[in-house]
């Protein structure tokens, strides 16, 4: 396979799956949807500058630990499991902040929408740099592993993201304090940290512990766009 058809395939199989979740939860809504200029600049956030954020953060909190004799051991546990989520749960639903999206929070569903669009955005981006190591792994394998992630990987991101975004969605139209965030995002942080765990870790064996990973994914997913029409619903 050329490398110009390779490149085409991976960032085709990296970003089809992200955008066709972003109208699925988009068009879960039936009643006054968001729109699409939002929407883009949403996705557009979490895929490029929330990436690039996470990354230089990821890499500033690993610093002490590696350099640390106590924790060095542990450094590849806590960084998949602790300090990803914490950074990338902070710097995906940051779009949320941006003027063309907030002024469109005008329905406790919408942050919901737009922190999942965000996260969804952050994973077509994810699935692009872990797709180019999974080349090396032989074709069939680079499209097993590809599917994987665009099951889990996206739906954690979007499911993840979708709770720190319904919290600032709240305090932004309750003109509340924004550490009433806090819950949703530490909750986002435990979401995230937990399906790593399930993924990264085989204390339940491999094939058991991708499995309750998936299975984690899709209820926290129906969760949320169940919350997003019990919502939209009430504004009909």
């Amino acid at each position: 396979m050329s490398t110009l058809l390779t490149w085409g395939l991976l960032v085709f199989l990296s970003f089809l799956p992200p955008l066709i979740y972003t109208i699925w939860i988009r068009n879960t809504e039936r009643c006054h949807r968001q729109q699409w200029i939002s929407i883009f600049v949403c996705f557009l956030w979490g895929s490029t500058i929330a990436v690039l954020a996470a990354l230089i953060l990821e890499i500033i909190l690993q610093i002490p630990l590696e350099s640390s004799y106590s924790l060095a051991e542990i450094t590849p546990f806590l960084a998949v499991v602790v300090i990803a989520p914490i950074v990338e749960e902070f710097t995906k639903p940051l779009a949320l902040r941006l003027r063309t999206v907030r002024s469109q929070l005008s329905e406790l569903e919408d942050g919901l929408i737009y922190g999942a669009v965000a996260g969804l955005g952050f994973s077509a981006t994810e699935n692009l740099l872990y797709g180019f190591s999974f080349l090396e792994e032989g074709f069939v394998v680079f499209l097993m592993l590809m599917a994987m992630r665009s099951v889990g990987g996206c739906l954690l991101h979007a499911s993840a993201t979708a709770l720190t975004g319904y919290g600032f969605g709240k305090t932004v139209m309750k003109r509340s304090s924004f550490l009433g965030v806090l819950p949703y995002f530490l909750l986002a942080i435990f979401l995230h940290g937990f399906y790593n765990f399930l993924v990264s870790y085989e204390m339940f064996g491999l094939l058991s512990g991708l499995i309750l990973a998936f299975l984690f994914v899709l209820l926290a997913i129906t969760i949320i766009r169940k919350k997003i029409r019990t919502l939209d619903s009430q504004n009909c």
